[in-house]
């Protein structure tokens, strides 16, 4: 494989530039870089959580989605009220595949959409006493719920419904926390503002609750899991890990999470920490405030878990240190069999990721453990902080994009021409279209867990599926077509 130099990515991104007016050019300019290792702070090379430009189309969801389809969501046995219009609630429900224990509408509800339906009449008159008349109905309803989010929408904050003061009657009446989270969709520049409004959330409203409860047996090796999804299992393939080595998992959250576990975190010796974007805000927090620290640990692929694990285990004594070295050795003839069965065919193979949160970075180790090179990489609503720790991960003179918009991904497509793109939902049907492999890299394209050592085997087979799927040569690939009406021309 011939690997492309700086000079050719550094061509490339002046090149996809052109297409834009001066002003755009300029703007855009500051959010691709080729990858330079020897930098190291990323912004010296690249801009993050920037407003998108106008008439760019960005990939990017809103503050709502960040605090309710991501963080607050998956909490389990609590109902979280989307208090709005039904559109946005409908959108976040179920989309992102949390898995979850329990009997759904019972004692978990996740899935369920619960809205406040806000109508013209709601804008012009409010919606506080339809809100308080909704959470008597959950009450009704659904009354082994043992709490409630209100998740505001946009013309919560345009109108000025009080939900803070509906929370804290309603709390009182039904004995039960209600919390409010002021994730107006408008807030913000992306999704990444509403995990740190929901954050905040937790913080205010459910953290302390059992400050003073001593009840709870506490042992030394009580650790949480934060920033796990449960994505088509992922926390569940992940927690396994952790427990086979001699930790006791007391909490995970939001996938598969409760509100007790939530309460009970500041109880753990140490927070465990997947996605660094949105979860790190609660971990500073109870750093500061409970002198618990935080660890980031990255479950993708054998390498990087065995770096995990051994990470993880040097915050411990001697038992938990040889539990690690057990469980890698364990699972190491597994991983080699899976690696012997799907490198021969993935070795060599190019992927461009463009994807949110953790996994622009973290599945890179995995793509490596198949001989896979990743030729591209790029966040959705990152900060300087997640590139900082990308260009570390990237081999030098990489390219690496910011909020890129689709102008941008087709032509790196055109020009890197990888054998797999990684991205989300919106890109997925129109790189299909080109001819390009493609795997739905936000919730797994309805497979998983890609978390833990299970994960691994899953993770090699699906990219191996996608990657040496015959229908690709079926369709015809306009750059391919281009090529061989060249070299008929010059015959």
């Amino acid at each position: 494989m011939t690997e492309r130099t700086r000079t050719e990515n550094e061509a490339l991104i002046q090149e996809v530039l052109k297409a834009y007016p001066e002003q755009t050019k300029k703007d855009r300019a500051k959010h691709l870089m080729v990858n330079d290792k020897n930098v190291d702070k990323s912004k010296k090379c690249i801009i993050s959580n920037k407003k998108s430009q106008p008439g760019v189309t960005t990939m990017r969801g809103c503050a709502y989605a960040g605090a309710k389809g991501v963080v607050w969501g998956p909490i389990k046995d609590m109902v979280h009220i989307s208090h709005g219009p039904v559109g946005c609630g409908a959108y976040t429900r179920a989309g992102r595949r949390n898995y979850y224990s329990g009997f759904t509408g019972v004692n978990n509800f996740v899935t369920i959409n619960f809205t406040s339906d806000y109508q013209e009449k709601d804008i012009v008159f409010g919606g506080d006493k339809k809100l308080e008349k909704m959470i008597d109905e959950v009450e009704m309803l659904f009354p082994l719920h043992k709490g409630i989010s209100v998740l505001s929408e946009c013309p919560i904050g345009l109108i000025g419904d009080d939900i803070e003061a509906v929370a804290r009657k309603k709390s009182k009446q039904i004995n039960k926390p209600i919390v409010p989270v002021r994730c107006e969709g408008f807030r913000g520049v992306s999704q990444s503002l509403g995990h740190h409004i929901a954050n905040d959330s937790i913080r205010d409203w459910l953290l302390s609750k059992r400050d003073e409860d001593n009840s709870f047996e506490t042992t030394p090796y009580d650790v949480s899991i934060l920033g796990d999804y449960n994505i088509g299992g992922d926390a569940w393939s992940s927690r396994v890990l952790l427990e086979e080595m001699g930790l006791r998992v007391v909490a995970q959250w939001s996938g598969d999470g409760s509100l007790s576990e939530m309460e009970l975190t500041p109880k753990v010796k140490m927070n465990l920490l997947h996605c660094y974007r949105s979860m790190n805000y609660i971990s500073r927090h109870m750093e500061e405030k409970y002198g618990i620290p935080w660890l980031e640990y990255n479950f993708f692929g054998p390498t990087k878990i065995a770096e995990s694990l051994r990470k993880i285990a040097s915050h411990f004594d001697s038992k938990i240190q040889e539990g690690a070295e057990r469980v890698i050795a364990k699972y190491q003839p597994t991983m080699d069999a899976v690696i012997a069965k799907y490198r021969p065919r993935l070795q060599g193979k190019k992927v461009l990721l463009y994807v949110g949160g953790l996994r622009p970075r973290h599945t890179v180790g995995a793509y490596e453990d198949l001989g896979m090179e990743v030729v591209g990489t790029g966040y959705e609503f990152a900060h300087n902080d997640d590139y900082d720790r990308t260009m570390k991960d990237m081999k030098d003179a990489t390219l690496i994009y910011d909020d890129a918009s689709a102008h941008e991904l087709d032509e790196f497509v055109k020009v890197l021409k990888p054998d797999l793109v990684g991205s989300g939902i919106k890109e997925k049907y129109g790189f299909q279209k080109m001819g390009v492999p493609f795997r739905q890299m936000h919730s797994w394209d309805y497979s998983g867990p890609y978390h833990g050592y299970d994960g691994f085997a899953i993770f090699a087979r699906d990219m191996d599926m996608t990657i040496n799927n015959p229908c690709w040569s079926k369709i015809p690939v306009p750059w391919k077509q281009a090529d061989k009406s060249s070299l008929a021309a010059t015959a």
